[in-house]
């Protein structure tokens, strides 16, 4: 029986803690061990007011976008306390694939996502939004983020309102504990999670965890990861299945 393909590597899963399950048991059925470590937490805004009053009014809107899961999580159940529905008319939009999927859960179809490059400059290229002039879209998301979505519509002639569903915010870790753990490869999804990792780590240890494998989605975090002087940055495919590819590529490389 061959060996399965992550055997006796430790892989760090950083994705905020409730998010982290699908990608830590794929790792460990391809015989990884998982050590979960999350830089980011996740929770719902203090005061959910606006968002339930934005939600009470989307048969207002042309289009709703998703930024993220968690705003699919967060937006779609202020919908539900609103009382509201997400009604027929409204187009809906998402930066990704995990995002798509959580709203195809929900019951929602008819999703515009990206074809590639799984962010807000895919969701800009489509076809579709080139010309939303005199259009009302509403952008749920995080607390923060990129302005570059809103600001685009906006200067194709769109309104556009933001719909803040849930609060990111930097847990409290001992850094120490993962250099302990002397990981063999790190897995990061967003630079946010990555600046908060950067940012716990003294100038030793930022000169010992630079050395492991890390392991992202997109190249924007790949080119931070690079100009702080981390040594091996690998850029996989979208998703979880998209790491974990990356993952087990780098591994059979290693064996040989």
């Amino acid at each position: 029986m061959a060996p399965l393909p992550l055997a006796g590597l430790k892989i760090v899963v950083t994705r905020p803690r409730d998010q982290a399950e699908q990608l830590a048991q794929g790792i460990e059925r391809a015989g990884g061990t998982v050590i979960l470590f999350p830089l980011l937490e996740i929770s719902p805004v203090p005061d959910p007011a606006p968002l339930h009053q934005l939600a009470g009014r989307l048969h207002e809107f042309n289009l709703a976008i998703f930024i993220s899961p968690n705003a699919v999580r967060y937006g779609m159940a202020a919908i539900r306390a609103a009382g509201a529905m997400l009604p027929d008319a409204l187009k809906v939009a998402t930066v990704g694939l995990g995002s798509e999927m959580a709203l195809r859960k929900l019951g929602v179809t008819n999703i515009m996502v990206p074809t590639s490059h799984f962010d807000s400059e895919g969701l800009l290229a489509l076809p579709a939004l080139q010309d939303v002039r005199g259009w009302r879209i509403a952008i749920f998301r995080g607390n923060g983020g990129r302005e570059l979505l809103g600001d685009t519509l906006k200067a194709r002639g769109a309104q556009v309102e933001y719909a803040t569903c849930y609060q990111r915010a930097k847990p409290t870790h001992d850094a120490n504990k993962l250099l302990e753990a002397s990981p063999d490869a790190l897995t990061v999804t967003s630079s946010e999670a990555f600046a908060h990792l950067w940012s716990m780590l003294d100038e030793s240890a930022r000169q010992r965890l630079a050395t492991t494998p890390l392991f992202v989605q997109h190249e924007r975090i790949a080119m931070m990861a690079r100009s702080v002087g981390w040594g091996n940055v690998v850029t996989t495919a979208n998703g979880d299945e998209g790491l974990l590819g990356g993952l087990i590529a780098w591994a059979d490389s290693r064996a040989k």
